[in-house]
């Protein structure tokens, strides 16, 4: 399974005119289901079409205009996804679902083939449904509520990718994944995966 985190452009409030939240850097974690361990990790830069790298973003992810600018176009990511990494092939999740959005609004802003096949998982909600939250925490609140390190820089798409995926494998283990063994699907979180 793919775990997949994305490091947008943004700003403190509105964007400038003409500038739209464009992808910077996608984080990705290969999980082997079987052996419940991270196996892999990658880590893509993305050039954005239209937009520039605030100096909120870089505060806040590190990344700046210049890393950014030795990208890979949105367009070259994206067949990487699909012929390195299996996107397609693999299930995959993400915290929450603002990846999976960002994923598809790009694409077709950009006519771009989307990457992924249909088998997302939101961890954040199945991880609220694990600890019985009364509403989903953001990744780092998770990993205190599940005291587990953040390992890493947090907002780097690698680093974030990363420590989900140690949270996932916490919830194979508990059997709350869905497709575990002991996990009753609930619709609306994701589909099993195997």
């Amino acid at each position: 399974m793919n775990v997949v985190d994305v490091e947008a452009t943004c700003w403190t409030g509105a964007p400038p005119k003409g500038q739209v939240s464009e992808i910077i850097e996608i984080g990705l974690t290969v999980v082997d289901l079987d052996a419940r361990e991270r196996v892999a990790k990658h880590r893509i830069l993305v050039r954005p079409a239209r937009c520039e790298v605030s100096e909120f973003c870089t505060e806040l992810t590190g990344l700046t205009q210049a890393e950014v600018d030795r990208g890979v176009s949105f367009a070259e990511a994206c067949k990487t996804l699909a012929a390195d990494h299996q996107a397609g092939k693999r299930g995959w999740a993400s915290w929450g679902d603002y990846d999976r959005k960002q994923f598809t609004r790009q694409c077709q802003a950009s006519t771009v083939e989307y990457p992924f096949g249909n088998r997302h998982i939101n961890a954040k909600a199945v991880f609220a449904e694990s600890f019985g939250l009364p509403k989903p925490v953001g990744m780092a609140g998770a990993l205190r509520i599940a005291k587990l390190p953040l390992e890493g820089r947090h907002h780097r798409g690698d680093d974030d990718a990363w420590n989900i995926a140690s949270l996932v494998l916490l919830m194979i283990e508990r059997g709350h994944w869905p497709g575990s063994p002991d996990h009753g699907y609930q619709r609306g979180i994701g589909a099993p995966i195997r």
